[in-house]
């Protein structure tokens, strides 16, 4: 495998050997290397923190990405304290974890690796290497694929794992770290011993189990059972610290007083005789006994230990986090201030952050069904039998004169579609999960394919049936509506459709009641598959300012909801440098963005990784809102150079996926069948049944491209787009310039060629041509494969004369380094996939088919972010 990397006939010398392994032994090879780049992410992740500690230890400068780093660069911008307090005050920055079909690790597979990280962190020693060799041998036994299809509970409960592995633990010392850079930097400002106590403004969000859009499994069983999950985990970890606080705030009274607040809740804990002198212990014995009632009560959990006293279910977090403060202040009023720090305000900011709710879970739907929702209520109740023939002025006049009233148009005595009870069913879901947990149980609501006015009120019209939007209340929206723009044409209106919106007065009164706050949700995935790289990426870009356009003179603040997937191709690549990209005014501090399919393991399975990419995000935002950015000198030229880039790029990219018989040539060069017929997510691969390359979902597109090498969605037509601008060789010396000006003076373009670089240098066409082959029509392969050859070179040549680096990486040193170590390990799993794929789909025989699975989950491991 490595002299095929490094030696021309070391190519025949392993298809010779390759070819010549029985089914078994094939299972086994496959099996071998795939583990190889399993265990090498684990190796490099630990090679990374320990490269981050050692430059901590020796007082190096404060990196890229680091929160103290975007704190000084805010500093140096003007922001003092106060303004900082504010931006904190306001900022809204949240991962939000997607359920996708691109994770393709099993929990069990994760465990391991998890605690092979672990083994890996402690010093060397003999008992570690020993221990290292049995979790690697537990590894290699561990079946790599799941023999059934994941349900959607099954992806809750993976979802809701990272909490536990992560979340709960790493966002409260994140939180302090974030308090101690302050209290360092302004401590003339700040009382001795005191730190500014940051508000929640960084959480993690989530849509497992409340996403709808394509996956007819999410039903409002599955919301609440999301819901109770998630409550579940969090009460039970809250009682486990509670638990130990009481143990650890064994405080005598006798030695010093105890202040009258701790001595009231005291009176409510038990009456042991040997807690009498202990008011903290009995305190804490009485808030015990008061959240196990809460956790039987909206979880059904019983705890362990069980109380020795009754108390009454708490009906908020926030009379819990009350109660904690009692006992905080009362520490510092006795003077043992150091024992509320510690577990105790560990549990208290966890209170703020997560509640009985642990994370806001997000519904989303499609607007056709909400469409044909609204369309049968009204028919039912004789409003209007025909909605869907309504012009769209129409529609928008009908929708607000039913809006503007209280009545609902469902009847408890008529029959209604599965369809419609289903949606219902959700919402009424959704309103019970917010009583019972808290409003920030279920916040959200996400439109997709939104293209009109119509389909935000439809979203209401179906909120009002469940008591989630009530006309003439001072705030009458319970959700944020949030309208999900996709492909390149609703990207290219949506500033004219959220103007119309905005000013229309019931809408705008919508959005007064929720604190005057409008979030968009942006699609990379969609719009890529639609448009192509640039196009995507400049269509994303325009549509972000325009947006800001529309909200700022409103006097709306806009939030961005970014779709952005692990892959370059569906927004995927360093965050940090994606959130400075942003035109400017469109972060101020309100930025969520999603986490995708195996980025979600990669990102957070192990905990100090999982923080890092926390800070991450809290860095950038506040980095992009407070810092300066550089002048762009060139702005209006260089907007019309991207204007006339993107659609040079749009139309290579479109000539090439409309050409005759490309969907043939993709559906044979790539495993997009085998794909579908992986266990790794609970929706269909495609919204609709067909061969339409515009059904097919966006992730199992870029994850085909992917496992054959070509990652064709992260820079097709780039090369058509530079060279055709360009024009005539003789006059392209200024033009180029003019190229090359950008990349030094615009985040942005350095953004799109930087990610576009790192792309380029996992694609491998000597391996794609392999994969070409399993084309039958020798006419069409030709065709079709020389083609995005030929657009790979050129957008090769002309990326390394706009950056003026030959070659690629050669600004990521690291990254180049781990393609060499890991890619000669890759090659053998795409030749033996390549093999498979023939054999297969000659024969269709199951055993092929599942050594096909093992080898994707192999090439997946080894490109990191694949789908």
């Amino acid at each position: 495998a490595v002299r095929f990397r490094r030696e021309a006939e070391g190519r025949a010398a392993l298809e010779v050997q390759l070819n010549a392994l029985d089914p078994d032994e094939t299972l086994h090879v496959v099996r071998a290397f795939s583990f190889f780049s399993h265990l090498l992410n684990i190796a490099e992740d630990e090679q990374q923190h320990r490269r981050r500690r050692a430059h901590a230890q020796a007082g190096s400068p404060r990196r890229p990405g680091s929160f103290s780093r975007a704190l000084d660069r805010a500093r140096e911008a003007g922001a003092g304290l106060e303004r900082l307090l504010e931006w904190f005050g306001r900022a809204r920055v949240s991962p939000v974890l997607t359920a996708h079909p691109t994770e393709v690790q099993r929990q069990s597979i994760l465990d391991c690796e998890r605690e092979i990280a672990r083994l890996i962190a402690q010093p060397q020693s003999a008992e570690r290497d020993d221990a290292i060799h049995g979790e690697v041998l537990r590894l290699w036994l561990t079946a790599m694929l799941r023999g059934t299809r994941l349900a959607v509970a099954d992806e809750v409960a993976n979802g809701i794992a990272y909490f536990r592995l992560t979340f709960l633990s790493e966002l409260p010392r994140l939180y302090a770290e974030f308090e101690q850079a302050l209290r360092e930097r302004f401590a003339p400002e700040v009382p001795p011993g005191a730190a500014p106590r940051l508000p929640p403004f960084l959480t993690v969000g989530t849509w497992i189990g409340g996403d709808r859009d394509g996956n007819p499994n999410v039903t409002a069983e599955v919301l609440r059972s999301a819901l109770a999950q998630q409550a579940r985990l969090v009460l039970t970890h809250y009682l486990e610290e509670a638990n130990l606080l009481g143990k650890e705030l064994g405080i005598s009274e006798r030695i010093r007083p105890a202040p009258a607040a701790i001595a009231a809740l005291a009176a409510r804990g038990d009456d042991s005789p040997y807690r009498r002198h202990e008011p903290y212990r009995r305190a804490m014995t009485g808030i015990y006994a008061r959240l196990a009632a809460t956790a039987e009560a909206l979880s059904g959990h019983a705890a362990s230990p069980p109380p020795t006293t009754k108390g009454e279910p708490y009906e908020r977090a926030e009379d819990l986090l009350a109660e904690l403060d009692v006992v905080a202040a009362s520490l510092e009023g006795q003077g043992a201030g150091r024992l509320a720090s510690g577990r105790l305000a560990s549990l208290r900011r966890k209170l703020a952050l997560f509640g009985f709710h642990l994370a806001p879970l997000d519904l989303r739907q499609s607007s056709d069904v909400h469409e044909a929702a609204v369309a049968e209520l009204l028919s039912k109740a004789r409003v209007l039998e025909d909605y869907r023939s309504l012009k769209e002025e129409e529609r928008i006049s009908l929708l607000v004169g039913e809006l503007s009233g209280p009545r609902p148009l469902r009847s408890p005595h008529l029959d209604y579609s599965e369809l419609l009870e289903k949606e219902l069913a959700i919402l009424a879901a959704a309103a019970e999960g917010r009583r019972r947990y808290g409003e920030r149980a279920v916040q959200h609501y996400v439109i997709s394919h939104c293209d009109s006015v119509s389909d935000l009120l439809e979203v209401g019209v179906l909120l009002r049936e469940a008591g989630l939007l009530r006309p003439g209340a001072a705030a009458p929206l319970a959700l944020d509506i949030i309208p999900l723009f996709e492909s390149i044409g609703d990207l290219e209106r949506c500033g004219t459709v959220m103007a119309s919106a905005l000013d229309l007065p019931l809408y705008r009164g919508w959005v007064s009641g929720r604190g005057n706050e409008q979030e968009v949700m942006l699609g990379y995935s969609d719009s890529n598959k639609d448009g192509g790289y640039l196009t995507s990426n400049w269509s994303l870009y325009n549509a972000a300012e325009a947006l800001r356009d529309v909200c700022r003179p409103r006097g709306v603040r806009l939030r961005l909801f970014h779709g952005r997937g692990g892959t370059i191709g569906r927004g995927g690549g360093p965050s940090f440098e994606a959130v400075l990209a942003q035109p400017a005014g469109t972060v101020e501090g309100a930025l969520r963005l999603t986490e995708q399919g195996e980025v979600i393991a990669s990102k957070y399975a192990d905990p100090e990784s999982g923080r890092r990419n926390l800070e991450t995000l809290a860095a950038a935002s506040l980095e992009a809102s407070l810092a300066r950015r550089p002048a762009h000198p060139h702005r209006s030229r260089d907007m019309e150079i991207m204007e006339s880039l993107s659609r040079r790029a749009l139309e290579a990219y479109r000539a090439l996926v409309k050409a005759p018989g490309f969907v043939e040539y993709f559906r044979h060069s790539t495993p997009i069948a085998e794909i579908a017929e992986l266990n790794i997510g609970s929706r269909p691969a495609s919204r609709k049944a067909g061969a339409r390359i515009e059904d097919l979902r966006a992730i199992p597109w870029v994850f085909s491209w992917s496992q054959c090498r070509l990652m064709l969605p992260g820079w097709y037509g780039f090369g058509s787009a530079v060279e055709g601008w360009l024009g005539e060789e003789e006059k392209r010396g200024g033009k180029l310039e003019a190229l090359r000006q950008m990349h030094r003076a615009w985040p942005f373009w350095q953004a799109v060629l930087s990610n576009m670089d790192m792309v380029l240098a996992k694609t491998d066409l000597a391996i794609a041509s392999r994969y070409a082959e399993l084309v039958p029509d020798a006419k069409l392969r030709e065709d079709i494969f020389g083609r995005i050859s030929a657009e790979w070179h050129r957008t090769r040549r002309w990326l390394a004369a706009i950056t003026g680096r030959e070659e690629l990486l050669a600004d990521n040193p690291t990254l180049a380094r781990s393609i060499r170590n890991r890619f000669p390990y890759l090659d053998p799993l795409n030749h033996v996939q390549v093999e498979l794929l023939r054999r297969y789909r000659a024969s269709a025989e199951e055993r092929h088919l599942r050594a096909i699975h093992l080898t994707i989950n192999g090439v997946a491991a080894g490109l990191r972010n694949s789908g």
